[in-house]
């Protein structure tokens, strides 16, 4: 019995190894998702304010007399 739980620890070494490394890479990979997500959601923070603004903008120039299609052209930056 001693030589065959020999022979099984020196198994369970390599395989302790490769499920430590697999460890380690699914929760590093679980930390770069966190971050992508957290990077994705600031970007629509300032996607909301550039909206805000451009609607704002699309709001006077309609209170000024012109219509929808020439308040959007102008807030693009048309003339």
């Amino acid at each position: 019995m001693t030589i065959e739980n020999t022979s099984e620890t020196k198994n369970c070494g390599r395989k302790k190894g490769v499920m430590l490394a697999y460890g380690s890479l699914q929760l590093g990979t679980s930390i770069i998702s966190a971050i992508s997500l957290a990077a994705l959601a600031l970007s629509f923070c300032s996607v909301k304010n550039e909206s805000k603004l451009f609607i704002e903008c699309v709001e006077e120039v309609r209170g000024n007399g012109k219509s929808a299609s020439q308040a959007v052209y102008f807030c693009n930056g048309g003339r």
